[in-house]
């Protein structure tokens, strides 16, 4: 089964990928994934407070700490990251020199400024291609969708002049107009989109009046939100398409490259699993396509998008009415 993709430019021999996660930290981990099959690997994100946070002094870390109690408390010091900027970097040609498959680095943040230089310094230290990571949120009352959807447009547009690497952009599904979003994203020198991040909501503790921090991993769950934009962007614009969250077997991971998806990013199943469920899902993904009689992946890719569905109104409201309008007699 020919199961060949191409994702961000790169010829992959499958769409299956190890999405950002603490794996790239323990290089047996990492080269228990690229046994397994794994057909690249993405590097947990460099922050932008890192990167700012690196510049300062501890002294004046402390005295910013003292003006916003949330610097203090809730972000970490540089200490406290897994690896800093410098470390970042050399973990990349470390990863470069320890596996033959691709190296996909991660940035993080929400801001066109100075950090946004680390680009061209993921270049030089070997990755193969940068994800930039955007997580933005909408809480100032005097900022439109507009100044925010630019803002991020605006990161794109510095990333790509900084670099001659692929950049995928990484969402979340709250944006007002996605597909016009992704078009300009596109425009601004993206060539790709990873749909989607998966954001840890914070809870209340009601007992310690406090703000609790929850860990959840995904489940086959959160897949039907992924569908639905990948059909919905397939095809209609020349970026490359990845699903993250919510696979965790073959047949998620075939939905998804229906979809759409020209690459796979698990990290839940793997963090739950091990590094061999990959080879697991390989398998059950080769042999649903089997069954089915395909003779390579690309023949299933999109096949079930908006363009090419029997049914594209259920990729808009059509779902949620028939579902709604049904709910009673399902009851009965």
């Amino acid at each position: 089964m020919d199961l060949s993709t191409t994702w961000l430019g790169l010829e992959l021999p499958h769409p299956l990928i190890v999405g950002a996660s603490p794996i790239v930290d323990d290089f047996d981990l990492v080269r228990r994934a690229e046994d397994a099959g794994a057909a690249a690997i993405v590097m947990h994100s460099l922050f932008e407070e890192q990167i700012e946070l690196e510049n300062i002094t501890h002294d004046a870390i402390g005295a910013h700490g003292n003006s916003f109690a949330e610097a203090a408390t809730f972000l970490p010091k540089p200490h406290e990251f897994v690896l800093g900027p410098d470390a970042y970097l050399e973990q990349i040609r470390k990863l470069k020199k320890a596996v033959a498959i691709p190296v996909i680095a991660s940035l993080n943040g929400a801001t066109n400024a100075g950090w946004l230089h680390y680009a061209k310094l993921i270049e030089d230290a070997g990755a193969d291609a940068l994800e930039l990571n955007v997580y933005t949120v909408g809480h100032d009352p005097e900022k439109t969708s507009m100044d925010i959807e630019q803002g991020v447009v605006d990161m794109v547009r510095r990333v790509v002049r900084e670099t001659s690497l692929p950049v995928a952009v990484k969402l979340s599904p709250q944006w007002t107009s996605l597909t016009h979003f992704a078009r300009e994203l596109e425009a601004a020198g993206a060539r790709g989109l990873v749909l989607f991040n998966r954001f840890y909501q914070p809870d209340i503790d009601p007992e310690h009046l406090d703000v609790a921090m929850r860990l959840h991993l995904s489940d086959s769950t959160e897949l039907p939100l992924r569908l639905r934009w990948l059909a919905l962007l397939s095809g209609r614009l020349s970026l490359s398409l990845a699903a993250s969250g919510g696979v965790h077997t073959g047949l998620d991971a075939v939905k998804t490259v229906m979809a759409g998806a020209h690459a796979v990013q698990l990290v839940s199943s793997l963090l739950a699993h091990g590094p061999e469920h990959l080879a697991v899902v390989r398998e059950q993904l080769t042999k649903w396509l089997e069954d089915h009689e395909y003779q390579s992946l690309r023949q299933a890719q999109g096949s079930m998008n908006l363009s090419r569905c029997p049914r594209p109104e259920m990729y808009e409201r059509g779902n949620y009415i028939k579902i709604l309008q049904g709910y009673t007699r399902m009851m009965l």
